[in-house]
Parts: C-alpha cells; sequence; structure tokens
C-alpha cells in the first residue's frame, strides 16, 4: 500500500488489507503448526509435571492460533465494508523473499527454543530488543521503496504494529475524503458477525469507529501491544518461554516436541534446500486429507462472505469450516508423530497447509452447494479408507463423517429454500378459487371400537381422527405422561396395537394436550379448517433439574424444521442424541435447574426462527432470540446466541466451558 498519495484509493486500501490478511492468517497457521508438535501426556514420554505444563502450553498456543484467526476475521470484514472482496489466499510455506517485508521470515516448524524466541519476534512491541530465533534470517535483506505511483504497492515495515497503524492512518484520511457512507459501502450482511462464528474480530464494520476499533483490538491483543500488556500473544509467549526454560533447567534432556519436520512437502520440491518432502505413505495420506481439509475450509468461509445474513447457509458454511478444523487438527497432530521417510531420517513429516491456487468465493447458488456436498462427501470417504489404529486419525474420519452428513442436509435445504414459492406466490395461492379444495384425510375404519392403526410416514406415526391428524414421533418421546394423564381416552396406556384415539375427545381439548408436550413428540394437524399450532411468542429454553433442556420455538434443528417443541439432551448419555431419552435417570445425571442469573435486559425482539445446531462431539449452537429459564421459570438469560453444554460436565451450565474436548465427548 503507498500511503504518500493523500488520501489513499480504495484499490490502495485494500491492497493494505490484502497483506493484512496474508499476514494473519500466515502466522496463524505457523502457530498451530507449532502447536501440533508438542508432545501429550506421559505415554508421549514426558513427566507428569512436564505434561501438565506442556498441555497448558498446547492450549495457549491454539488460543494465539484462534485470536489471530479473530483478528483475520476482523481484516475480512473491514474489506467488505469497504465494498471489497475479503483475502482467503496466501503463498505457500516456506515464503518466497518479497512477499512481506525482509525481516517478516514465515516458515512452518515445529516448536522449540529458535522458533519460541522466532513468535516472540513477530510480536514483539515496537522498541523491544528481542531478537528473532535462531535460523530464521532472510535469505538477504531488502527495502519496500515507497513510491508516488497509482499503482498499489506494498508497505516497508519494522514491526506489525507499525504496519496497522500505517494502514489506520490511511483509512482516517480515506474516511475524511468520502464520508463514512461513501467509505462503508459494502453490505454489511455480508460480513461475519457473533451470530455466525464465537470470535472477537467477528463485529460486523459500519463505520470509521467500528474500523479503527478492530485494529486497535488486533494490535492490543497482538502484534503491537505495549510491552507490559496482560494478555497480549507477546507476552504469552515470554510467560511459556520462562516455564520452557525452567523445565530445561531440571531436566535437561526435556524435549517437549516430536520432531517434525521444517517446511515440509508432499511433493519432490523444485528448491529441495530448506524443505522436507514426505515420503512415507502413511504420512502422506494423512497430510493430504488434513491440506484437502484446510482447503475446503477456506472455500466455506469465503462463500459465508457471499452470503447474506440472516440465511442460515450463512452459519452452515462456518459451522462446516469451524468443524473441519478440529478435523484438521487431528490430522496436523497425528503427521507430526510419523516419520517422513527414508530421505529425511532425522525428522518426522508435518502438515504442510498447501495453498489453494485461487480461494475467490464460488457463487452463490447449487452449484456451489453441489460442490461443498461433493467435497465433503470426498473428504469422508478418503478418511475412511485409511487404515490406521490411531486415535488422532479415527476421530478425524468420524468428524469429517458427521460433517458429510450435516453439509448434505444443510445444503439440501438450502436449496429446496431457494425453490420454494415466495410468500406473494404463496399468499396467491391461498387465495379463493372456484376450484374445490381436495377433501381430507378420513379416519381408517375402526376394527372391533378400537383405536385406528396409525400410518408411518418419514418415522413418524399418523393418525387420522375426523378433524385433526395426530402425530407421534416415539424418538422424541420423554414420558412426560401428559398424554395419558390429560387425555386417558385419547392416550390408552399399556395396551397392545393401536393406542391413539384422536375422536375420543373434544378436538381443542386434545390439541391442548399437544400443545403441553414438552417433547413435541405429539403434533397435530386441523382437518376442520381452523389453524394449526403456531409459534410461541417468546422462544424459551428450560434448564431441567438433573434432566434435559426444555426448548419452545419456532425450531430448525440441524438444520431441520421439528416444530415448535422439543426435549435436547444436556446429561451426555442420551443414545438418541440429540434429542433426550431419559438416560439422565440411568446415569444419575446431577445438574441444577437453577442456574445463576445472568444477562436479562430484554431483548427487542423475543420471538422468530430458533436454530439449534448441535456440534460434533461438541455443545447446541443456538442462534436466534432466546431467553434461558431455569426450572421453575426464572429467567437465567435473555440471548441472541449461545453454546449450550451437552456433555455434562461443563463447570459453567448451561453454558459450555470446553470442558467437552477435556473429556473426550462424543455425539454418536
Amino acid at each position: 500500500m503507498t500511503t504518500n498519495i493523500a488520501p489513499p484509493s480504495r484499490e490502495q486500501l485494500l491492497h493494505g488489507l490484502y497483506e493484512a490478511a496474508e499476514l494473519e492468517h500466515n502466522l496463524m497457521c505457523t502457530y498451530l503448526y507449532a502447536a501440533f508438535s508438542l508432545r501429550d501426556g506421559e505415554a508421549d514420554g514426558l513427566a507428569a509435571n512436564e505434561a501438565a505444563v506442556v498441555e497448558r502450553w498446547r492450549r495457549a498456543i491454539v488460543g494465539i492460533a484462534v485470536e489471530e484467526m479473530g483478528h483475520l476475521t476482523a481484516v475480512w470484514n473491514i474489506t467488505a465494508a469497504l465494498g471489497g472482496s475479503p483475502r482467503f489466499g496466501r503463498g505457500n510455506f516456506p515464503l518466497d523473499p518479497g512477499g512481506l517485508p525482509a525481516n517478516v521470515v514465515v516458515k512452518l516448524a515445529p516448536f522449540g527454543d529458535a522458533v519460541l524466541q522466532h513468535f516472540i519476534y513477530l510480536e514483539r512491541p515496537e522498541g523491544s530488543s528481542e531478537p528473532d530465533g535462531e535460523g530464521f534470517a532472510p535469505e538477504f535483506l531488502f527495502k519496500r521503496a515507497a513510491q508516488n505511483r497509482l499503482t498499489p504497492m506494498g508497505l516497508n515495515y519494522e514491526t506489525v504494529g507499525h504496519f496497522y497503524r500505517t494502514i489506520e492512518e490511511a483509512l482516517r484520511s480515506f474516511v475524511a475524503k468520502h464520508g463514512d457512507a461513501g467509505a462503508f459501502c459494502g453490505d454489511p450482511a455480508l460480513q461475519l458477525s457473533t451470530a455466525e462464528i464465537d470470535l472477537g474480530g467477528a463485529k460486523p464494520v459500519i463505520c470509521a469507529k467500528t474500523a479503527l476499533s478492530a485494529f486497535a483490538a488486533i494490535v492490543e491483543q497482538g502484534e503491537g501491544a505495549p510491552l507490559n500488556t496482560v494478555g497480549s500473544h507477546f507476552q504469552k509467549f515470554l510467560a511459556i518461554r520462562d516455564e520452557l526454560a525452567k523445565l530445561r533447567a531440571a531436566n535437561p534432556d526435556f524435549k517437549p516436541a516430536h520432531p517434525a519436520a521444517t517446511n515440509p512437502v508432499l511433493r519432490t520440491p523444485m528448491r529441495p534446500s530448506g524443505r522436507v518432502w514426505i515420503e512415507n505413505e502413511d504420512a502422506a495420506v494423512a497430510v493430504d486429507l488434513a491440506n484437502s481439509g484446510y482447503m475446503l475450509m477456506l472455500r466455506l468461509i469465503a462463500y459465508a462472505y457471499a452470503v447474506p445474513r440472516p440465511a442460515p447457509e450463512k452459519a452452515l458454511a462456518v459451522d462446516l469450516g469451524i468443524g473441519l478444523m478440529r478435523a484438521v487438527t487431528r490430522l496436523g497432530e497425528r503427521a507430526a508423530r510419523l516419520p517422513a521417510g527414508p530421505s529425511n531420517p532425522h525428522c518426522n513429516a508435518g502438515m504442510s497447509f498447501t495453498a489453494l491456487r485461487d480461494t475467490a468465493p464460488l457463487p452463490r447458488g447449487p452449484a456451489a452447494r453441489r460442490f461443498f456436498r461433493e467435497r465433503l462427501a470426498e473428504l469422508a470417504a478418503g478418511a475412511a479408507l485409511i487404515q490406521d489404529a490411531d486415535a488422532r486419525s479415527a476421530a478425524a474420519a468420524r468428524l469429517l463423517a458427521e460433517l458429510a452428513k450435516r453439509g448434505e442436509r444443510g445444503f439440501a435445504a438450502a436449496d429446496a429454500a431457494a425453490a420454494a414459492p415466495s410468500p406473494a406466490a404463496v399468499a396467491a395461492s391461498a387465495a379463493p378459487s372456484a376450484q374445490a379444495a381436495p377433501p381430507a384425510a378420513t379416519p381408517a375404519p375402526r376394527a372391533n371400537g378400537k383405536p385406528p392403526s396409525p400410518v408411518v410416514v418419514a418415522g413418524v406415526d399418523e393418525i387420522e381422527g375426523e378433524k385433526l391428524t395426530l402425530l407421534y414421533d416415539g424418538k422424541k418421546c420423554i414420558h412426560s405422561r401428559f398424554c395419558v394423564t390429560w387425555g386417558p381416552n385419547v392416550f390408552l396406556a399399556n395396551v397392545k396395537g393401536p393406542w391413539i384415539d384422536p375422536d375420543a375427545m373434544d378436538v381443542e381439548r386434545v390439541a391442548e394436550i399437544a400443545h403441553v408436550c414438552p417433547s413435541g413428540a405429539i403434533r397435530y394437524r386441523r382437518k376442520d379448517g381452523k389453524p394449526d399450532e403456531a409459534a410461541p411468542l417468546v422462544n424459551l429454553v428450560a434448564v431441567r433439574e438433573a434432566g434435559p433442556y426444555g426448548v419452545r420455538a419456532d425450531l430448525r434443528l440441524d438444520g431441520e424444521r421439528v416444530g415448535f417443541r422439543v426435549t435436547l439432551c444436556r446429561c451426555g448419555a442420551s443414545k438418541s442424541k440429540p434429542f433426550c431419552d431419559g438416560s439422565h435417570h440411568d446415569v444419575n445425571f446431577a445438574a441444577t435447574g437453577e442456574p445463576p442469573t445472568g444477562e436479562t435486559a430484554m431483548l427487542p425482539q423475543r420471538d422468530g426462527e430458533l436454530a439449534i445446531d448441535p456440534e460434533v462431539d461438541g455443545p447446541l449452537h443456538v442462534r436466534g432470540n432466546l431467553e434461558i429459564t431455569s426450572g421453575t421459570g426464572r429467567a437465567v438469560a435473555r440471548v441472541t446466541g449461545a453454546k449450550l453444554c451437552r456433555c455434562g460436565g461443563s463447570n459453567t451450565k448451561p453454558f459450555c466451558d470446553g470442558t467437552h474436548a477435556r473429556i473426550g465427548f462424543r455425539s454418536t
């Protein structure tokens, strides 16, 4: 970016943001690579005290990488706000000189003293005297020359904080010329927000104030924070360095990481120097699958920027991308533990983070959805072929299989929604016409006065009555017994064969029984011209004492509409996840139904669609207007998004605190 043209053009500003995106992206990959190489527990050769510390390092470094993802999201949002298409691409590792200033060397290397020092150097504040790590000297020194040109050119900078401050100054100048409305002309609905992703940088940018706030957060949290900023990336890496020195003093043979390759590549390198060719087939298969998952993740996040909020497929694309990174993590860790091959007997393999040749967003529509469904299925099939008893490979294969299923459901639902008639067409079709309506289904003939036999449609019993059709979904039933106690003549307990008689009670009372069924196992369709059940006016999730979540809302569960009532497992033991099946009784699940009161400010809107997406081996991701209540009805929280624990282990129930990952929770 050229800053001596005042103010800069939009093209020049976007050029600077593209470099910022590449920089954050590169740092994120290098941090993840180092974390993948860390040893895991006593079984990996660590003493008990060392294992605890190394696990803390892993969480810290992965946390920093996640924060880099937040920075990257902020840069993408600013880019989109300025009317640009965010930059998702980058060069392959190791980066050739010139892509970044000479003193910014980026390559993949396992955790160690030199790599840790390199991370400290990259995150150093201005004025720091911290040197770079050994082996990270640039191939040659050069300086980008600032020139007064229309062509956008790279900016020379010593630290990342300096780089962001320069972009910030350019943005201020640009806004001063064009005003907020003229500068930030992009559609804010295309940006990512906390409705789609739980990252600090996922805040829509709509004006100079929000853009500058995003830049400030990047600098203060990460690159460019003042020397003593608590919690900055710089300080976190310094803390790891101090602990590493203490452990080394106590045990000179301490090796916290596997000897993963420096700059691994999957094919014979044209420039062998500084690269490790992965010849071991098992390692190559793991890296190939990891790279493919990473590439598809980028495509999905890019696609999310082409889909306006609140379309459900925007959140679907983000969720699938995050799920892919969880699978990639398992595969990246596995690759770091496999030998590279005979040409490099001194080291293991490692994920190479191969970049796509082009990462431009696929045009929104059925073709893109077909692409994603096909590619997810291909990755799942590839993972299923891995003949590897390692737990990491198995976990990745299971994650990819579940993601393929979810992608198939979600994108098929998006296709169906796109093909559905518009509201105007629906209204027109509902208008009176001269043509008679088709007759409603008639009740099935009764044999010996017994209730009618059900017809099974998509696993749901449909029982025809004179004025309504009762629907019974056995897999949702939690046996709350409202049906057999409020309508014992309709719902016949302890009988063999047909047990539901819709005509044995006044139709309004039968509908009322359906309304109080907490699990949604009982629903109905009116046949007498009166309206069916309406969506609740307030979306509610009740936290039941030592039991499930009772949800009442216009529900879309895992991409599918499921009515207005459902009970979802929160003990982690149900065999019918995400639904409750009563297993909380069998496992003696103990959890209060009276969690503490949190943020309960009234929401501007209390109804509307509530999307609940069960994450693979993770929490229930809830999006939409929601009031969480205790079992007795007290307001616990009013939110527009939350992650609810379903492993049973969170210390912050009903909210997720990440315990599912530590206890090995499995959702299937």
